[in-house]
């Protein structure tokens, strides 16, 4: 098999490679990058130098990861998972992301899509206005400075406090929607002002809200599937991803500035500027873990502000109350962020980036309805192929800091993809395929075409032999909101 790497990378199993500890390169730990064979010949050449830069990192725990989904990032590669030693280790904004908390959420409801395809245009467009996208896009909920304080403080928490939600959406929410370790003393003038009029926008790139219909012959465990509420029979689902927005970029934007300060005094060498960071115990790297953990409550409560928008829309099409629709939320599941986790070696600190929680059954931290089963990973494809709904395991929980992949992962850079494809042909092509998308920006559309991304089934084929991450259903897009 030839690699676009000159590196030496030994096969483990069947989905798992490894490129063993080299001194030469600085490494300390060994790197593991998850994928089938034919995965592994398709990721640039960039993986491998970023997840071996990774391995060089102070403190870093067992070995670099690379999930399936993994391709070139800023510092660590997305897809990327490493944890380090909270007493000697560091924290790095680059193995987090400028989106900090950037994630999914899951809804199910008790329509079909014998229900919903007769006003699927009419869906949409509720859908399009009620939830703004875009550059640059404001919310309805209008926050001062002492209201953004109290999001940063309690994430979704304050939204479902402020009638934007359901008191059982904290339950199917990864940490209730919040992080307790967020200290708004943390945060810029900058950010503030970046952040005030976010709450309840899906912003551009590759954020998404998609109504999909689970496919009636891909439901892999039924069993798991009911405990999720998921049923089949031509389920409607809805799909959110998105994050923290102008407000976390802001954030990771001001405290790689301060490491880059603190980093010429302190010694501390990394191989590449963009892994930039800062020992996890000094005070730069506390203060930003603070001002991380508000911008990923701010993320938390963005995600269920848009929840409460989706109800509304499907309430005043169907003219049903959103109770009666059924639609309970399934789950909502960060994959940028950095959170302390305990290990067989002690507390870690693990950095995801592009990359999903995935406990395993019993897991003290997973929702006690999903104890038996495994904590929900919602997996998002493209817009064009279809997502899936995956659980995580108890040999997740030991091999890859209970961490799997988060999405299809992109195989073509934004710019090729609009020199290939044209928005509005687009459009046009996937409504003739059922799929009907509403979209502010042509050119933001063309960046997101189905064939700028590896195929999904085989990154999700990748976790589920390596045993890390468990199929439960898949489900179709049939409407998507695109910034």
């Amino acid at each position: 098999m030839k690699l676009a790497t000159s590196m030496t990378v030994n096969r483990l199993s069947e989905v798992v490679w490894e490129i063993p500890a080299t001194e030469k390169l600085g490494m300390l730990v060994p790197a593991r990058i998850y994928g089938t064979e034919k995965i592994l010949g398709e990721m640039d050449e960039g993986v491998f130098e970023q997840v071996t830069n990774v391995a060089c990192l102070p403190g870093i725990q067992r070995y670099a990861v690379c999930m399936p989904d993994g391709h070139w990032g800023y510092g660590f590669p997305i897809g990327g998972v490493a944890a380090f030693d909270v007493r000697h280790g560091i924290i790095a904004p680059g193995g987090v992301g400028y989106d900090i908390n950037c994630g999914m959420r899951l809804i199910r409801t008790d329509l079909t899509l014998a229900d919903v395809k007769p006003r699927l245009e009419a869906l949409m467009t509720k859908l399009f206005q009620a939830v703004p996208a875009g550059v640059g896009s404001q919310g309805f909920v209008k926050l001062n400075r002492q209201t953004f304080q109290a999001v940063m403080r309690k994430g979704a928490r304050w939204c479902v406090d402020q009638g934007y939600g359901w008191e059982s959406d904290l339950t199917y929410t990864e940490e209730g929607g919040c992080l307790k370790e967020a200290d708004p003393d943390c945060i810029s003038e900058q950010a503030y002002q970046r952040g005030t009029s976010q709450l309840g926008t899906l912003g551009s790139g590759n954020h998404y809200l998609e109504v999909q219909v689970v496919h009636r012959d891909r439901i892999y465990d039924h069993h798991v599937a009911e405990q999720l509420g998921i049923h089949g029979r031509d389920q409607i689902v809805i799909m959110v991803h998105c994050g923290s927005r102008g407000f976390g970029h802001q954030v990771g934007t001001d405290y790689l500035r301060r490491f880059e300060q603190a980093a010429k005094g302190s010694g501390l060498v990394v191989k590449d500027r963009q892994l930039t960071c800062a020992p996890f115990q000094s005070r730069e790297g506390q203060d930003y873990f603070s001002a991380m953990n508000c911008a990923a409550n701010a993320a938390f409560a963005n995600r269920q502000v848009i929840a409460h928008q989706i109800r509304e829309a499907f309430c005043s099409i169907f003219k049903q109350s959103s109770e009666s629709l059924g639609m309970r939320q399934v789950y909502d599941v960060a994959h940028n962020i950095a959170k302390v986790e305990r290990y067989e070696e002690g507390l870690l600190l693990v950095h995801r980036k592009g990359a999903t929680r995935a406990f395993g059954p019993g897991s003290a931290d997973v929702p006690e309805p999903f104890q038996r089963v495994g904590q929900p990973v919602i997996c998002g494809g493209s817009m064009e192929t279809g997502s899936y709904l995956l659980v995580g395991t108890s040999r997740a929980d030991t091999e890859s800091f209970g961490s799997t992949m988060h999405g299809a992962g992109r195989t073509m850079s934004r710019a090729q993809a609009k020199r290939t494809v044209r928005g509005a042909q687009l459009q046009r092509d996937m409504a003739q395929r059922g799929i009907l998308v509403k979209a502010v920006s042509m050119a933001g559309l063309a960046e997101e075409a189905g064939i700028a991304y590896k195929n999904i089934s085989d990154v999700v084929e990748s976790v589920e032999t390596a045993g890390i991450t468990k199929k439960v259903a898949e489900l179709l897009p049939i409407g998507n909101i695109k910034g």
